[in-house]
């Protein structure tokens, strides 16, 4: 995102503080229902489902700022996709995952088709390492089990922020 902000930099003012803004919101919302899903397990609809129109608003605008609608197409994609795979995941074997992944993966689609397909490919595979990497750290602490639930979102959340930051547009 790094990359394509300073793109905008260059090219339009409104596209940059459209994709600037929605960079911030995902940092707040991230660190929300971080916190929220650490502490409950759950993700409350209340800041994950506005979170489609906003972030789809500020991307769409950005995206037709910089006369770039493929973007916008991209970020639908991955949308779709994410939450496709996560909803698929989650019909076969629903103790595994709480719906409100589902529902968030999405709009962390929405992010990073935003900047290509590689980052919707990589976002997905990172957030799955960023969560086995904490479930192996409580085992080795004896925290918990391999049958210990792990609020998963912050795992996502990390590997969406960690592809957007280090894999360039």
């Amino acid at each position: 995102m790094v990359t394509r902000l300073l793109d905008f930099w260059e090219g339009n003012s409104l596209a940059l503080l459209c994709a600037l803004a929605a960079s911030l919101y995902l940092l707040w919302l991230a660190l929300v229902l971080s916190v929220i899903d650490i502490r409950t397990h759950t993700l409350p609809n209340r800041y994950v489902l506005p979170a489609y129109p906003i972030v789809a608003a500020l991307l769409l605008t950005a995206a037709i700022a910089a006369q770039a609608p493929g973007h916008a197409f991209r970020a639908a994609g991955g949308a779709l996709a994410m939450a496709g795979l996560y909803w698929l995941l989650w019909a076969i074997y629903p103790a595994g995952m709480g719906f409100g992944d589902v529902k968030l993966a999405g709009v962390l689609g929405l992010f990073l088709g935003f900047l290509s397909w590689q980052h919707v490919v990589f976002g997905i595979a990172a957030g799955f390492v960023a969560g086995g990497l904490w479930g192996m750290l409580l085992i080795v602490s004896r925290k918990g089990t391999a049958k210990t639930a792990i609020p998963f979102a912050p795992a996502m959340i990390a590997g969406t922020l960690a592809t957007m930051l280090l894999l360039p547009a």
